[in-house]
């Protein structure tokens, strides 16, 4: 059976242009740190509800090539939910957007630490810095989950810092899998 990584061998790009989306978030995110929290909500719940689409989408084309292929559709799906219930309802997604940010970015950073966690199975010496991004993300998210009334520009700080963690990351998961690729 393929695991994850190397099916997504193929399909490098895409861990690119999400890196790049998330790194642009948080230049956004810390350019415009007031208007950055009316609209974060929204644009944040739009961004789950596109990675669950998507997620989805990965998740059931390749479930003949990657173990535990399930897993990945469920936080799919989870994903998907939550963006619609924040989309139809912005006023609920700015007062929750500290906790969904924060747990959303918890469940990220622990399936960057097991996409790393593959990685050094097969041998490779660089998964520690994936493994350090996955922790620093989750960093972050309990910075956001523990104190969510420490204010609205704190909120936006971590939030900017997490889009950094993790859009790192997946740049340099993509330049790790484009070198797999050949």
């Amino acid at each position: 059976m393929t695991t994850l990584l190397e099916t997504q061998i193929k399909h490098w790009w895409i861990s690119l242009l999400l890196g790049i989306l998330f790194v642009g978030m948080g230049i956004w995110v810390v350019l415009t740190p007031i208007a950055s929290y009316l609209t974060l909500s929204i644009f944040f719940s739009a961004v789950i509800f596109t990675s669950g689409i998507f997620g989805i989408i990965f998740s059931v084309a390749n479930k003949e090539h990657m173990k535990g292929w399930g897993w990945h559709l469920i936080g799919s799906i989870l994903d998907l939910v939550i963006g619609t219930i924040l989309l139809i309802y912005p006023s609920l997604s700015m007062v929750v957007l500290p906790f969904v940010v924060g747990f959303w970015f918890m469940f990220s950073g622990f399936a960057t630490i097991g996409i790393s966690g593959e990685f050094k199975s097969m041998g490779w010496k660089s998964s520690g810095w994936g493994i350090a991004f996955g922790i620093l993300m989750i960093l972050f998210s309990f910075l956001l989950i523990v104190n969510p009334l420490i204010g609205a520009a704190t909120v936006v700080y971590m939030t900017s810092m997490a889009f950094f963690t993790f859009g790192f990351f997946r740049i340099y998961l993509a330049f790790q899998l484009k070198k797999l690729n050949g």
